[in-house]
């Protein structure tokens, strides 16, 4: 990759503001001084300093956040923070993205990327990824709720529209508290599911996805990246 390039990519300035500081001296690879900015380099292999700072480029990062209530899942907007604002400055120079959403006011597990290929294969709907949610609600479980679930049900979509949720697996752990998976992310999918049961979700947190269960030790509005074998798990089928 050029020098320019991979600078400019990782936020150190845009491309004529890296070509002055390449010529002013700021810059060594593998140990030398370079005034070429159009250079090209191993951007994985070489040493690359810029104003005594090493550089440690990564083409892919994967993330895992336990998203705290009032920040939108979303990289811009104009009225909330967002989860990106929750990242440290090393992450935000690789323009990551939230793989799905979470609603504003839902806590827990989301996956933070900066991998296209990978987020469309755990977002994408075919793909039928499950994802789990632990949910409270102000009316008493039954075992027909459970039933019904699993048969699917019709609801709104975000644009009010009808249709059939796939099978969704309930798992009541009290009459007010409950666990739930579903293969689809429709806009307030869950609470939707609850209220054509006459039942209001008061409180909701993603535990899960397809296998990847959210870290225990990450408190909310903290992160870490995934290990290979969480990486493995997200891709792994369910099997519900």
């Amino acid at each position: 990759m050029r020098l320019d390039k991979l600078l400019s990519n990782l936020k150190y300035g845009t491309r004529n503001e890296i070509k002055k500081l390449v010529k002013q001296g700021y810059v060594k690879v593998n140990g030398e001084v370079v005034t070429d900015s159009g250079v090209h380099v191993d951007e994985i292999h070489d040493e690359i300093i810029i104003m005594n700072e090493v550089i440690n480029y990564r083409p892919y990062i994967y993330l895992m956040m336990n998203k705290p209530q009032g920040y939108i899942s979303a990289t811009y907007d104009n009225y909330h923070e967002t989860v990106l604002d929750l990242l440290d400055e090393e992450y935000l120079r690789y323009d990551l993205f939230p793989c799905g959403r979470l609603d504003i006011d839902t806590e827990g597990l989301i996956i933070l990327t900066n991998d296209g290929k990978f987020a469309h294969q755990i977002m994408h709907p075919k793909k039928d990824i499950y994802k789990t949610y632990y949910v409270e609600v102000d009316q008493p479980l039954s075992q027909t709720d459970k039933d019904i679930f699993l048969r699917g049900l019709t609801i709104l979509d975000g644009k009010d529209e009808p249709f059939t949720t796939k099978p969704a697996y309930l798992e009541v752990l009290s009459p007010y508290k409950a666990t739930i998976s579903i293969a689809e992310g429709k806009f307030h999918q869950v609470k939707r599911m609850f209220q054509a049961l006459g039942k209001q979700v008061t409180y909701l947190k993603r535990i899960k996805i397809g296998k990847l269960k959210l870290d225990d030790a990450l408190e909310l509005g903290e992160y870490r990246e995934l290990t290979e074998t969480e990486l493995a798990l997200l891709l792994e089928n369910d099997d519900k």
